[in-house]
């Protein structure tokens, strides 16, 4: 007897729960091995133990005692192997693959060490710049507490739809506006809904708006980060593939105070992000009635100041104009005009652009 013998004789074990399918041709059988008048026959299980276990090891006993001569016993043993094993593992966070995030080529966060310089501001008119300049772009609103992409966008109202995979799991849909595709826990909150969520449950949903978001082929990924240094911008860099972020600052002391520390989070060794530059906001004021002025309301050159002692790019300077705010209130971002503001944020979406690629 050998070992080909045997495995044709199992040829003719049929699997009760798979049609006329054998233990052969499933892949049941790991090895076969011949030691004088016994056999050893390794049969391989899934990794969900298989109900007619005992019943398949008998049928291959059975067979090979009625149909191999010169047989004095026969050992089945049973293996149990997960049919994945071997196959790269998909990493996951909170049970989330990343992806949806495959076909992304940067992620960039756009962050600051304190609240009021405008940080969601420059995100939004910095996503649409971009996407004025012909880059693919995506904008997810990362500020939990207090999303504002619905209103900047005048997409306020909006429920994205949401999909089901192949494997099952749901899948959300950007809203897409000025050919960018937004996310935003605004669009799932009702109108003035306060979100009261402890740090966990903010990371949590965060995740989810980012992870389990359809967004496709994208250059950029733009991340609205909330203001400060705490749990829910060490889960981001922890969890979600950033490549580095975008600091947003006023020119005056205290902001820049602040934005020390934000660079000092995404520099600590346990972090290791890079900074693509400094925004200097709000750096002069310029009447529209006397264009060619600039008042410096808030200090002047801090922000270039900063860049050069924190040894980052100073990637652009945008100016205090009437038509930002408004602009923003109404859901119409400045990136789109051909003011002296939307030009602003045309150069900075260029030097951003320039940046990634070194």
């Amino acid at each position: 007897m050998d070992n080909n013998q045997i495995i044709e004789v199992l040829r003719g074990v049929l699997h009760p729960g798979k049609g006329e399918q054998d233990v052969v041709s499933l892949g049941m059988i790991g090895s076969v091995e011949t030691d004088g008048d016994g056999v050893t026959v390794t049969m391989v299980f899934p990794k969900h133990r298989d109900p007619l276990t005992e019943y398949l090891v008998g049928a291959v006993r059975a067979a090979i005692f009625r149909e191999v001569e010169g047989v004095g016993a026969v050992n089945v043993k049973t293996v149990v192997k997960d049919p994945d094993e071997g196959k790269p593992k998909k990493k996951t966070v909170n049970d989330l693959t990343l992806e949806e995030l495959a076909t992304v080529r940067h992620i960039i966060g756009v962050a600051s060490g304190k609240g009021g310089v405008g940080k969601s501001t420059v995100a939004v008119n910095l996503a649409v710049a971009l996407a004025r300049l012909g880059y693919k772009v995506g904008l997810a609103d990362a500020d939990v507490y207090g999303p504002s992409v619905p209103v900047m966008t005048a997409t306020e109202g909006a429920v994205p739809d949401a999909i089901e995979k192949e494997n099952g799991d749901a899948v959300i849909l950007p809203i897409e506006k000025y050919g960018v595709k937004w996310m935003s826990i605004g669009y799932f909150a009702q109108k003035g809904q306060a979100l009261i969520w402890r740090g966990p449950m903010a990371c949590n949903a965060l995740k989810q708006m980012i992870l389990q978001v359809r967004w496709g082929d994208l250059d950029f990924l733009l991340i609205d980060m909330p203001p400060g240094t705490g749990d829910i911008h060490i889960s981001l860099v922890n969890d979600i593939p950033m490549e580095g972020a975008v600091i947003v600052t006023t020119p005056q002391n205290v902001a820049l105070a602040d934005v020390e520390k934000g660079v000092d989070m995404f520099r600590n060794e346990n972090v290791n992000r890079r900074i693509f530059g400094l925004v200097e906001n709000m750096a002069w004021f310029t009447p529209a009635e006397l264009p060619e002025n600039k008042y410096y309301i808030f200090g002047k050159d801090g922000g270039v100041k900063m860049a050069e002692s924190l040894g980052v790019p100073l990637l652009g300077q945008i100016p205090i104009v009437q038509s930002i705010r408004e602009s923003g209130d109404e859901g119409e971002p400045a990136a789109l005009s051909s003011r002296p503001d939307g030009l602003a944020f045309l150069e900075l979406a260029r030097r951003l652009a320039e940046q990634s690629e070194q």
